[in-house]
């Protein structure tokens, strides 16, 4: 950015008699040929007072002060969080009760998991270069609109074709919820607070989880619904009906919030930049916008910064033909150097986390369900998962000769619920740890643990043992799940960050895809198998994380 020169200022009598005695004619430093140095511009501390200062992004955002914006951004980004994850897990929580409507076996309800995480794939890349190129608050509210329209949508599908396109439309705006919500919120937040309030938002998918799990038990036993002929609207679809009203409230929310300045820094927007920053600033102090002390932003922190001119020659050019444009320049700046390494490393540890994250937990209600059961059917006899799974397919419910029977007992949703409840005191550590202890630390250990319990599961004979074990599965990968968002989201230069988030979560739901198939399948022809897989993954996967640069109380690329 080229910095104008406002002319010169008359100084002040003190000043210039100082200046004089120290630098002006017949002075020491006269005398031996030392040229005067250059004045630095003064910085303002808001406790002391002052007029103005020159100050690069990270400066600028500290003097916004924390206050009452940041914790609206949290509220609303938080949403987004537990909208996004409310629609992803539901599907666990329909699919027992669905089996009859929708015919389904073991493996077309690992297809019903992984669909969503197919949409999401296709949605992740795409949304996330347009919020490069367009900005990160249009394209948030855009899929906030298509997701509740296509759950909506699938919650009156009544065969399985038709409800696994709108699950996968369902999935394409979804994808780029993650992605972009990430980047906004990070842009806003001072390096000093941003792995303490990313990992208070990475707690609102535990809330996702338990109101999912709250609705679920609530709306899915019960016999509401209507039935008129062959259309059928039970109490599952209104569950899914409920599922979409957060993505329409969020919707409106983003309307109250700017733009990411970080992002209108990095396309040369820089005086709409510091309109953020001076309305930030107002609604954290209560002062004016006028006595925000920023008056001009340092830019060069930002290597790619588009200057105003370069933007405003490109007008005539169609906007479609240079978002595309953009999209692919920013795809191929991922896999160059420097970048190449850390997108790389993020696909790889994104891969192996989410085949045990989505892997196992969407499927914990239907291992429940199994247990329940064996349990009814065999007098709480002690059994093993294989066991359980042998009985259930080969005699139970899901035999070949057996009644279709949706009932699920009240129980099952309970242990659900008990189960992302564990979450709860592991996302607290982490918001309390994370820039204390740093990301790599939780990352490393979370993934260990995890990995411990997924291979105890082949060991557990009752449906107290797995409660336990699964419980303390969901508290210690949702804690590895809070610092993968933070390294990832801080590892990524600003005009990559939404697009290298994006890339990473393509990789997060193939890994979800595979881990419901992979489990779907093996479950059911060779039990013992899932359980060790994805012990192993996770654990291995977790040490990708230490290649990685330490970002814990970074400013931002």
């Amino acid at each position: 950015m080229v910095e104008t020169d406002p002319g010169p200022k008359k100084p002040h009598n003190c000043d210039v008699k100082i200046d004089h005695q120290l630098n002006g004619p017949g002075s020491k430093a006269a005398e031996i040929g030392i040229q005067p140095p250059l004045k630095s511009p003064t910085k303002f501390d808001p406790e002391k007072g002052g007029n103005s200062e020159k100050a690069d992004f990270e400066r600028a955002i500290e003097l916004t002060r924390y206050g009452r914006f940041h914790y609206l951004l949290l509220a609303v980004c938080g949403l987004v969080s537990t909208s996004e994850e409310m629609d992803v897990i539901s599907m666990s929580f329909i699919l027992p009760s669905a089996q009859c409507d929708l015919d389904l076996t073991t493996q077309t309800k690992g297809w019903l998991n992984s669909i969503i995480f197919i949409g999401m794939m296709v949605g992740a890349y795409a949304w996330g270069s347009v919020a490069d190129t367009l900005g990160r608050k249009r394209v948030l509210i855009a899929i906030s609109i298509i997701n509740g329209l296509a759950i909506v949508a699938s919650s009156f599908s009544q065969n399985y074709e038709l409800f696994m396109l709108f699950r996968f439309l369902n999935g394409a705006a979804l994808g780029g919820s993650g992605p972009v919500i990430w980047s906004y919120f990070a842009e806003f937040q001072p390096k000093n607070k941003r792995g303490a309030m990313l990992s208070f938002m990475a707690a609102f998918w535990t809330l996702g989880n338990l109101f999912v799990a709250g609705l679920a038990w609530v709306i899915i036993p019960s016999e509401i619904g209507i039935q008129s002929g062959a259309f059928i609207y039970n109490s599952w679809r209104i569950f899914l009906l409920v599922m979409s009203l957060p993505s329409f409230v969020v919707a409106a929310l983003l309307f109250l919030l700017p733009e990411s300045p970080k992002f209108l820094i990095s396309t040369g927007r820089h005086e709409d930049a510091l309109e953020v920053f001076r309305g930030i600033y107002m609604m954290n102090t209560g002062r004016s916008k006028e006595e925000y002390p920023v008056k001009q932003l340092l830019i060069d922190e930002v290597m790619h910064a588009k200057p105003e001119k370069q933007i405003e020659a490109k007008e005539p050019k169609s906007k479609l033909r240079r978002m595309l444009s953009d999209i692919v320049e920013h795809s191929k700046q991922l896999f160059v150097p420097p970048i190449l390494k850390f997108t790389t490393i993020s696909i790889t540890i994104n891969f192996t986390f989410h085949i045990g994250y989505y892997g196992l937990m969407m499927w914990f209600p239907e291992m429940f369900n199994r247990f329940d059961e064996w349990s009814r059917t065999h007098d709480n006899a002690e059994a093993d998962i294989c066991q359980v799974t042998a009985y259930v397919t080969q005699y139970g419910t899901h035999s070949a000769d057996a009644h279709c029977d949706s009932h699920i007992n009240s129980n099952v949703f309970m242990e659900s619920l008990i189960t992302v409840a564990a979450a709860i005191p592991s996302n607290i550590f982490a918001v309390l740890g994370m820039d204390r202890l740093g990301r790599k630390f939780f990352l490393v250990f979370a993934t260990f643990s995890a990995g411990i319990c997924s291979a105890a599961m082949y060991f557990v004979y009752n449906k107290t043992n797995n409660l336990i074990v699964s419980a303390i599965f969901s508290s210690v990968i949702s804690c590895g799940n809070a610092s993968l968002d933070c390294l990832i989201t801080e590892v990524f230069p600003t005009n990559l960050r939404a697009t290298g988030v994006a890339v990473s979560m393509v990789a997060a739901r193939l890994g979800g895809i595979i881990g419901n198939v992979v489990i779907a399948t093996l479950l059911d022809t060779y039990c013992p198998a899932p359980t060790f897989i994805v012990a192993v993954l996770l654990a291995s996967g977790g040490l990708m994380c230490l290649f990685l640069p330490n970002t814990t109380r970074q400013a931002l690329q």
